[in-house]
Protein backbone atom coordinates (compact mmCIF):
# COMPACT_ATOMS: atom_id res chain seq x y z
CA UNK A 1 0.00 0.00 0.00
CA UNK A 2 1.16 3.26 -1.19
CA UNK A 3 0.63 6.19 1.56
CA UNK A 4 1.84 9.90 1.97
CA UNK A 5 3.56 10.32 5.43
CA UNK A 6 2.96 14.04 5.44
CA UNK A 7 -0.40 15.95 4.53
CA UNK A 8 -0.03 18.47 1.44
CA UNK A 9 -2.17 21.46 1.63
CA UNK A 10 -2.14 21.96 -1.59
CA UNK A 11 -3.76 18.30 -2.40
CA UNK A 12 -6.45 18.85 0.38
CA UNK A 13 -6.91 22.42 -0.97
CA UNK A 14 -7.20 20.80 -5.07
CA UNK A 15 -9.77 18.08 -3.29
CA UNK A 16 -12.01 20.92 -1.52
CA UNK A 17 -12.08 23.24 -4.17
CA UNK A 18 -11.27 22.58 -7.17
CA UNK A 19 -12.95 19.29 -8.11
CA UNK A 20 -16.15 20.88 -7.11
CA UNK A 21 -15.00 23.44 -9.58
CA UNK A 22 -14.98 21.24 -12.19
CA UNK A 23 -12.60 22.08 -14.98
CA UNK A 24 -10.74 25.29 -13.70
CA UNK A 25 -6.88 24.86 -13.80
CA UNK A 26 -5.13 24.75 -10.80
CA UNK A 27 -2.18 25.33 -12.76
CA UNK A 28 -2.45 28.37 -15.95
CA UNK A 29 -0.72 27.50 -18.90
CA UNK A 30 1.79 30.06 -20.50
CA UNK A 31 0.76 31.17 -23.84
CA UNK A 32 2.11 29.45 -26.85
CA UNK A 33 4.23 32.20 -28.07
CA UNK A 34 5.81 32.68 -25.03
CA UNK A 35 6.89 29.10 -24.81
CA UNK A 36 10.90 28.29 -25.11
CA UNK A 37 11.77 25.97 -27.87
CA UNK A 38 13.84 23.09 -27.88
CA UNK A 39 17.50 23.83 -29.51
CA UNK A 40 18.72 20.49 -29.95
CA UNK A 41 18.64 19.46 -33.54
CA UNK A 42 18.97 15.52 -32.25
CA UNK A 43 15.71 15.70 -30.27
CA UNK A 44 13.64 14.50 -33.01
CA UNK A 45 10.89 12.42 -31.21
CA UNK A 46 11.06 13.58 -27.42
CA UNK A 47 9.04 10.53 -25.66
CA UNK A 48 9.93 11.32 -21.87
CA UNK A 49 10.99 14.51 -19.88
CA UNK A 50 12.28 14.83 -16.35
CA UNK A 51 13.15 17.31 -14.24
CA UNK A 52 17.08 17.39 -13.10
CA UNK A 53 17.18 16.13 -8.95
CA UNK A 54 20.50 18.03 -9.14
CA UNK A 55 19.70 21.59 -9.43
CA UNK A 56 16.87 23.49 -10.93
CA UNK A 57 16.61 25.08 -14.50
CA UNK A 58 17.78 21.50 -16.66
CA UNK A 59 15.32 18.99 -18.45
CA UNK A 60 16.57 15.64 -19.71
CA UNK A 61 14.92 13.88 -22.30
CA UNK A 62 15.09 10.91 -24.20
CA UNK A 63 13.90 9.79 -27.42
CA UNK A 64 11.68 7.51 -28.79
CA UNK A 65 12.12 4.16 -30.85
CA UNK A 66 14.85 4.21 -33.27
CA UNK A 67 17.10 6.89 -31.32
CA UNK A 68 20.30 5.65 -29.79
CA UNK A 69 20.52 5.28 -25.90
CA UNK A 70 21.45 8.64 -25.67
CA UNK A 71 20.03 11.24 -22.73
CA UNK A 72 19.85 14.50 -23.94
CA UNK A 73 20.58 17.92 -21.79
CA UNK A 74 18.52 20.73 -22.11
CA UNK A 75 18.10 24.36 -20.27
CA UNK A 76 14.57 25.46 -19.73
CA UNK A 77 15.38 28.05 -21.87
CA UNK A 78 15.14 25.22 -24.54
CA UNK A 79 19.63 25.78 -24.69
CA UNK A 80 21.00 22.86 -25.96
CA UNK A 81 23.35 21.66 -23.02
CA UNK A 82 24.86 18.68 -24.33
CA UNK A 83 23.93 14.79 -24.23
CA UNK A 84 24.66 11.73 -22.31
CA UNK A 85 25.50 8.12 -23.74
CA UNK A 86 23.44 5.35 -21.50
CA UNK A 87 25.94 2.39 -21.82
CA UNK A 88 24.78 -1.29 -22.35
CA UNK A 89 21.64 -0.01 -22.58
CA UNK A 90 19.21 -0.80 -25.63
CA UNK A 91 16.32 1.79 -27.24
CA UNK A 92 13.90 0.02 -28.30
CA UNK A 93 11.19 2.12 -27.95
CA UNK A 94 11.46 4.36 -25.02
CA UNK A 95 8.81 5.96 -24.06
CA UNK A 96 9.37 7.64 -20.41
CA UNK A 97 12.02 9.39 -18.26
CA UNK A 98 11.34 9.78 -14.60
CA UNK A 99 14.29 11.86 -11.91
CA UNK A 100 13.82 11.62 -8.34
CA UNK A 101 15.34 11.50 -5.16
CA UNK A 102 16.32 7.77 -3.60
CA UNK A 103 18.19 7.23 -0.83
CA UNK A 104 19.83 10.62 -0.67
CA UNK A 105 20.82 10.69 -4.47
CA UNK A 106 19.30 11.58 -7.68
CA UNK A 107 18.32 9.45 -10.01
CA UNK A 108 16.91 8.65 -13.35
CA UNK A 109 14.32 5.90 -14.47
CA UNK A 110 14.41 5.16 -18.57
CA UNK A 111 11.39 3.27 -19.28
CA UNK A 112 11.77 1.14 -22.48
CA UNK A 113 7.87 0.46 -22.55
CA UNK A 114 6.95 1.27 -25.82
CA UNK A 115 4.80 -2.13 -27.60
CA UNK A 116 2.31 -0.60 -30.62
CA UNK A 117 1.37 -4.00 -31.58
CA UNK A 118 1.64 -5.74 -28.12
CA UNK A 119 4.17 -8.27 -29.11
CA UNK A 120 7.30 -7.62 -26.70
CA UNK A 121 8.23 -10.97 -23.94
CA UNK A 122 8.96 -8.50 -21.46
CA UNK A 123 9.76 -4.92 -20.93
CA UNK A 124 12.90 -3.06 -19.60
CA UNK A 125 13.04 -0.21 -16.84
CA UNK A 126 16.97 1.07 -16.61
CA UNK A 127 17.74 2.82 -13.20
CA UNK A 128 20.70 4.89 -13.61
CA UNK A 129 22.41 7.53 -11.32
CA UNK A 130 21.69 11.70 -12.66
CA UNK A 131 24.62 12.74 -14.26
CA UNK A 132 26.51 15.51 -12.89
CA UNK A 133 25.30 18.91 -14.63
CA UNK A 134 27.50 21.21 -16.56
CA UNK A 135 29.39 24.44 -15.39
CA UNK A 136 27.74 28.12 -16.94
CA UNK A 137 28.28 28.06 -20.24
CA UNK A 138 29.06 24.48 -20.78
CA UNK A 139 27.88 20.87 -21.91
CA UNK A 140 27.71 17.64 -20.71
CA UNK A 141 29.14 14.66 -22.26
CA UNK A 142 30.68 11.08 -22.29
CA UNK A 143 28.07 8.26 -20.82
CA UNK A 144 26.88 6.78 -17.75
CA UNK A 145 26.23 3.05 -16.71
CA UNK A 146 22.41 1.76 -15.11
CA UNK A 147 23.12 0.89 -12.01
CA UNK A 148 19.96 -1.67 -12.26
CA UNK A 149 18.06 -3.19 -15.16
CA UNK A 150 14.20 -3.95 -14.41
CA UNK A 151 12.92 -6.25 -16.70
CA UNK A 152 9.20 -7.27 -16.64
CA UNK A 153 5.55 -8.16 -17.66
CA UNK A 154 2.12 -7.63 -16.97
CA UNK A 155 -0.11 -9.90 -15.82
CA UNK A 156 -2.88 -9.99 -18.26
CA UNK A 157 -0.51 -10.26 -21.83
CA UNK A 158 1.82 -7.24 -23.71
CA UNK A 159 0.24 -3.38 -23.11
CA UNK A 160 1.62 -0.75 -24.81
CA UNK A 161 2.69 2.02 -22.31
CA UNK A 162 3.97 5.64 -22.46
CA UNK A 163 3.51 6.45 -18.65
CA UNK A 164 5.90 5.71 -16.14
CA UNK A 165 6.76 7.47 -12.71
CA UNK A 166 8.21 6.66 -9.52
CA UNK A 167 6.58 7.52 -5.88
CA UNK A 168 9.84 7.19 -4.51
CA UNK A 169 8.86 7.50 -0.85
CA UNK A 170 6.92 4.46 -1.30
CA UNK A 171 9.53 2.40 -3.23
CA UNK A 172 7.29 2.04 -5.96
CA UNK A 173 7.60 2.01 -9.71
CA UNK A 174 3.69 3.27 -11.17
CA UNK A 175 2.56 2.87 -14.83
CA UNK A 176 -0.44 2.92 -16.77
CA UNK A 177 -1.09 1.35 -19.72
CA UNK A 178 -2.34 3.74 -23.62
CA UNK A 179 -4.27 1.88 -25.91
CA UNK A 180 -6.82 -0.28 -23.26
CA UNK A 181 -9.91 1.27 -22.70
CA UNK A 182 -9.98 2.73 -19.76
CA UNK A 183 -6.51 2.71 -18.81
CA UNK A 184 -5.19 0.18 -16.44
CA UNK A 185 -2.57 1.36 -13.74
CA UNK A 186 0.16 -0.91 -12.31
CA UNK A 187 2.94 -0.92 -9.86
CA UNK A 188 6.28 -2.54 -9.24
CA UNK A 189 8.75 -2.40 -7.08
CA UNK A 190 11.66 -0.34 -7.42
CA UNK A 191 14.31 -1.70 -5.30
CA UNK A 192 12.88 -5.83 -6.82
CA UNK A 193 14.50 -8.70 -4.42
CA UNK A 194 15.44 -10.61 -7.48
CA UNK A 195 17.06 -9.92 -10.72
CA UNK A 196 14.52 -12.35 -12.87
CA UNK A 197 11.50 -10.96 -14.74
CA UNK A 198 8.88 -9.47 -12.59
CA UNK A 199 5.22 -9.32 -12.68
CA UNK A 200 3.47 -6.16 -12.71
CA UNK A 201 0.43 -5.64 -10.08
CA UNK A 202 -2.42 -4.45 -11.55
CA UNK A 203 -3.69 -1.97 -8.91
CA UNK A 204 -7.10 -0.55 -11.26
CA UNK A 205 -8.23 1.93 -13.98
CA UNK A 206 -8.24 5.76 -14.57
CA UNK A 207 -10.17 7.95 -16.92
CA UNK A 208 -8.64 10.41 -18.99
CA UNK A 209 -11.41 11.52 -21.18
CA UNK A 210 -11.16 14.66 -23.02
CA UNK A 211 -12.76 17.34 -21.83
CA UNK A 212 -15.81 19.28 -23.35
CA UNK A 213 -14.76 21.79 -26.05
CA UNK A 214 -12.48 21.83 -28.69
CA UNK A 215 -12.03 19.54 -32.01
CA UNK A 216 -12.10 15.88 -31.19
CA UNK A 217 -9.25 13.95 -31.18
CA UNK A 218 -8.71 10.17 -32.31
CA UNK A 219 -6.35 9.37 -29.85
CA UNK A 220 -7.56 11.96 -26.86
CA UNK A 221 -8.22 8.68 -24.37
CA UNK A 222 -4.65 7.36 -24.41
CA UNK A 223 -2.68 8.55 -21.50
CA UNK A 224 1.58 9.45 -23.52
CA UNK A 225 3.16 10.63 -20.00
CA UNK A 226 3.55 10.97 -16.56
CA UNK A 227 4.72 12.30 -13.15
CA UNK A 228 4.31 12.49 -9.93
CA UNK A 229 4.76 15.81 -7.85
CA UNK A 230 8.15 15.45 -5.45
CA UNK A 231 6.17 15.72 -2.10
CA UNK A 232 4.12 12.57 -3.92
CA UNK A 233 0.47 14.31 -3.39
CA UNK A 234 0.11 14.54 -6.92
CA UNK A 235 0.05 13.08 -10.19
CA UNK A 236 0.02 14.51 -13.73
CA UNK A 237 -0.97 12.63 -16.80
CA UNK A 238 -0.38 13.81 -20.01
CA UNK A 239 -2.56 13.25 -22.97
CA UNK A 240 -2.25 14.20 -26.62
CA UNK A 241 -5.30 16.65 -25.63
CA UNK A 242 -4.51 18.13 -22.08
CA UNK A 243 -2.85 17.29 -18.75
CA UNK A 244 -5.09 15.82 -16.12
CA UNK A 245 -3.91 15.95 -12.10
CA UNK A 246 -4.78 13.60 -9.54
CA UNK A 247 -4.65 15.12 -6.29
CA UNK A 248 -3.52 11.71 -3.39
CA UNK A 249 -5.46 12.06 0.18
CA UNK A 250 -3.50 11.65 3.58
CA UNK A 251 -3.17 7.88 3.70
CA UNK A 252 -4.71 7.23 0.63
CA UNK A 253 -3.00 4.96 -2.23
CA UNK A 254 -2.56 5.48 -5.73
CA UNK A 255 -5.47 3.11 -7.12
CA UNK A 256 -7.43 5.45 -4.93
CA UNK A 257 -6.41 8.80 -6.28
CA UNK A 258 -6.28 7.33 -10.11
CA UNK A 259 -10.00 5.90 -9.80
CA UNK A 260 -11.13 9.67 -8.64
CA UNK A 261 -12.07 12.47 -11.49
CA UNK A 262 -8.84 14.24 -12.34
CA UNK A 263 -8.91 17.90 -12.72
CA UNK A 264 -8.36 18.94 -16.65
CA UNK A 265 -6.15 21.63 -17.08
CA UNK A 266 -6.08 23.77 -20.21
CA UNK A 267 -5.51 22.34 -23.24
CA UNK A 268 -1.67 22.62 -24.52
CA UNK A 269 -2.27 22.88 -27.87
CA UNK A 270 0.71 20.77 -28.97
CA UNK A 271 0.49 18.49 -31.80
CA UNK A 272 2.03 15.14 -30.27
CA UNK A 273 2.43 15.82 -26.58
CA UNK A 274 4.62 12.61 -25.02
CA UNK A 275 6.58 14.06 -22.50
CA UNK A 276 5.57 15.99 -19.03
CA UNK A 277 7.73 16.57 -15.54
CA UNK A 278 6.99 18.94 -12.87
CA UNK A 279 9.83 20.93 -11.76
CA UNK A 280 11.55 20.30 -8.55
CA UNK A 281 9.99 22.32 -6.12
CA UNK A 282 6.47 21.25 -7.76
CA UNK A 283 4.68 24.66 -8.51
CA UNK A 284 5.46 23.87 -12.25
CA UNK A 285 4.66 21.72 -14.96
CA UNK A 286 6.68 20.91 -18.53
CA UNK A 287 5.43 19.42 -21.99
CA UNK A 288 7.03 19.24 -25.03
CA UNK A 289 5.60 16.91 -28.43
CA UNK A 290 7.78 15.21 -30.84
CA UNK A 291 9.32 16.90 -33.47
CA UNK A 292 12.33 19.06 -33.87
CA UNK A 293 11.86 22.18 -32.43
CA UNK A 294 9.12 22.02 -29.72
CA UNK A 295 8.15 24.70 -27.52
CA UNK A 296 8.14 24.27 -23.75
CA UNK A 297 5.25 24.26 -22.41
CA UNK A 298 4.74 25.62 -18.72
CA UNK A 299 1.83 25.56 -16.19
CA UNK A 300 2.06 27.16 -13.16
CA UNK A 301 0.50 26.59 -9.79
CA UNK A 302 -2.19 28.94 -9.19
CA UNK A 303 -4.34 29.54 -6.02
CA UNK A 304 -7.22 27.09 -5.58
CA UNK A 305 -10.47 28.15 -7.04
CA UNK A 306 -13.26 28.15 -4.05
CA UNK A 307 -16.19 26.10 -5.07
CA UNK A 308 -19.66 28.10 -5.50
Amino acid sequence: MIRLAVPSLFAIALLSSCVAAGDQAVFARTPLPDSPRLQDRQITEASGMASSVRGGGFLWLVNDSGAGPVLHLAGLDGSDRGSIRVEGATNTDWEALAGFSWKGAAYLLIADIGDNNARRDHLTLYLLPEPELPADGAVVSGSVKPQRTIRFRYPDGPRDGESVAVDAAAGKIILISKRTNPPEVYKLPLDPRHDGILTAERIGTTDVSPPPGGLPHPFGRQPTGMDISPDHSLAAVLTYVTVFLFAREPGETWAEAFARKPVALDRHRLVQAEAITFSRDGNSLFVVSEGVGSPIVRYDRQAAVPSR
